[in-house]
């Protein structure tokens, strides 16, 4: 449960302990989403003065990549701790760029986008799919991992001068 009602959270602190699915609505076309089961999340929500609210927790998941040598799928654990503050449109630190602008009068405190942002800055933008990954072969795309190709090793055009005076 990443969704908590505001008139209780002015009263008292609540535990977050929830999923943000895989095939929740709050994802875009194109975006780094978690694999099956998705995102977790724990921590604290408590209010933090008049139509302000404090998260400090922690997400983790698993994305799926491209690897940047191979380009086979890659399997990348994304973890992060939050701090985020919260706070109603026309409270004056809501426009703020660290803050959490949430429309005034609503009353659910809704987790999952902000939760959604946090993800998608944590995901690594270069993936491996593993440590030793040999990548591609530069003149005829062959992937190394499976074997060696029958291309000659490339050289370096700047070292032919060189090579000429052998």
């Amino acid at each position: 449960m990443l969704c908590f009602d505001i008139r209780s959270l002015e009263a008292r602190a609540e535990v977050v302990d929830g999923w943000l699915d895989a095939g929740d609505s709050v994802w875009e076309a194109g975006e780094s989403r978690p694999v099956d089961p998705g995102v977790h999340v724990t921590g604290r929500l408590s209010a933090a003065g008049h139509g302000r609210f404090y998260f400090s927790g922690h997400f983790e998941g698993t994305a799926l990549a491209e690897c940047r040598r191979c380009l086979a799928e890659a399997s990348v654990s994304v973890s992060d701790d939050v701090q985020l503050i919260f706070a109603e449109s026309g409270v004056d630190e809501a426009g703020e760029d660290d803050v959490v602008v949430i429309p005034a009068g609503v009353r659910e405190l809704d987790l999952r986008p902000a939760m959604r942002e946090e993800w998608l800055l944590a995901v690594p933008s270069f993936a491996l799919c593993r440590d030793d990954c040999r990548g591609l072969c530069p003149a005829c795309g062959a992937d190394r991992n499976a074997g060696d190709c029958t291309c000659p090793p490339p050289s370096d055009p700047r070292w032919d001068a060189l090579r000429g005076l052998r």
